[in-house]
C-alpha cells in the first residue's frame, strides 16, 4: 500500500501513483462506475495534495517588512543599516505561499530555516495512518526549521504548511553558523541570538510534551488552557487553533474533545466561543 503522506520524494510519489492508478482501474472496471469514481477521486485528491507545493514560490521585496524583521529575536540589537546588506550575506529569499501550500516536506533536505513575514504556519506530523499531529504554529517575525538546520540534520522530520496566504525568507542556515569571508560585525550577534532562539523553543516544546504526557483529554486540554493563561497573563485569550487543529495539537480524538469542552463549560469552569476561551473557576 502506498503511503500516501511520505511526501519527501513528491515527484516520484505522483509517478507511482499515477501508474497504480492505471494498473487499478483495469481492476476497478468489472466492478460497475461507483468504485470506478472513488478511485479517480482517491487518486485525483492524492495528486493535487502532493502537488499544491509552489517550490518556487513568489518572490517579493524586502524591504516592505522591516519592521517585522525588526521584531524578529535573530535580528535584535542590530542596527536598521545592517539588516538588509545582513539578508544579502545570509542569501535570504522571500517567498509568498498561499493556503494550504507545503513550505517545506518531511524529507526535504533541512539546511534551511524559515523567518515569517506575514501569515501564519504551522509544523505538523503525518503519520503512516494518516493522523495529524501539530508541533508547532508560527506568527509573524518568528522563526521556523532552525533546531533541525542548526543540528545538520539530514532531512526535515516534520511538514511546515502554510495555514494562510503567507510571506516568508527561507535562509540558509550555514551562513549563520560559519563565519562569512566579509567578517561581517554583526555575525558573532547574530548567532547569540539564533542559540537563544533554539534554547527558547527547546522550553516551548517541553511544554508540548507536558500538556500531551497529561493521561485524559481533559486533563490535557486543561493542562494548555492554564500554559495559555499564564502565557497571555489574563483569564481571557483566544488560541491559534480552531477545534479540529486543537484536537491535532493536543493528539486527541476531536469529538472526545469537545465532549470534555462541554462538560467544562457546564461545570462552570470555563467558557468559550469558537477560539476564544475564558477560564472561570480554576
Amino acid at each position: 500500500m502506498l503511503n500516501f503522506q511520505r511526501k519527501g520524494q513528491r515527484e516520484s510519489l505522483i509517478c507511482k501513483n499515477i501508474l497504480y492508478f492505471c494498473f487499478t482501474l483495469k481492476f476497478k472496471l468489472k466492478m460497475g462506475p461507483v468504485p470506478i469514481f472513488v478511485c479517480l477521486q482517491t487518486h485525483l485528491n492524492l495528486i493535487k495534495y502532493l502537488c499544491r507545493r509552489n517550490d518556487g514560490g513568489m518572490e517579493i521585496d524586502m524591504r516592505e517588512y522591516l519592521d517585522v524583521l525588526r521584531n524578529c529575536a535573530l535580528f535584535a540589537d542590530i542596527s536598521d543599516e545592517n539588516l538588509l546588506p545582513m539578508l544579502n550575506c545570509l542569501g535570504a529569499k522571500a517567498l509568498k505561499f498561499k493556503k494550504g501550500q507545503v513550505v517545506i516536506s518531511e524529507g526535504e533536505p533541512a539546511d534551511k530555516f524559515g523567518i515569517l513575514l506575514s501569515g501564519e504556519i504551522q509544523i505538523m506530523r503525518i503519520d503512516y495512518y494518516g493522523n495529524r499531529s501539530i508541533m508547532d504554529h508560527i506568527e509573524p517575525s518568528n522563526l521556523f526549521g532552525e533546531s533541525f538546520a542548526c543540528a545538520e540534520v539530514q532531512s526535515s522530520p516534520s511538514d511546515v504548511v502554510a495555514t494562510a496566504d503567507s510571506e516568508l525568507l527561507l535562509v540558509d542556515a550555514h551562513r549563520i553558523t560559519k563565519t562569512c569571508c566579509n567578517a561581517c560585525d554583526f555575525h558573532n550577534k547574530m548567532i547569540f541570538n539564533l542559540l537563544k532562539i533554539v534554547a527558547t523553543k527547546n522550553l516551548v516544546f517541553n511544554q508540548k510534551l507536558e500538556i500531551t504526557s497529561q493521561r485524559t483529554t481533559r486533563d490535557k486540554l486543561m493542562t494548555y488552557l492554564l500554559i495559555q493563561a499564564k502565557k497571555n497573563n489574563s483569564s481571557s485569550f483566544d488560541i491559534p487553533f480552531d477545534r479540529q487543529e486543537l484536537a491535532d495539537y493536543l493528539e486527541v480524538d476531536r469529538s472526545g474533545l469537545s465532549v470534555e469542552i462541554g462538560k467544562l463549560v457546564k461545570e462552570g469552569k470555563i467558557w468559550c466561543y469558537r477560539s476564544k476561551f475564558t477560564l472561570l473557576d480554576v
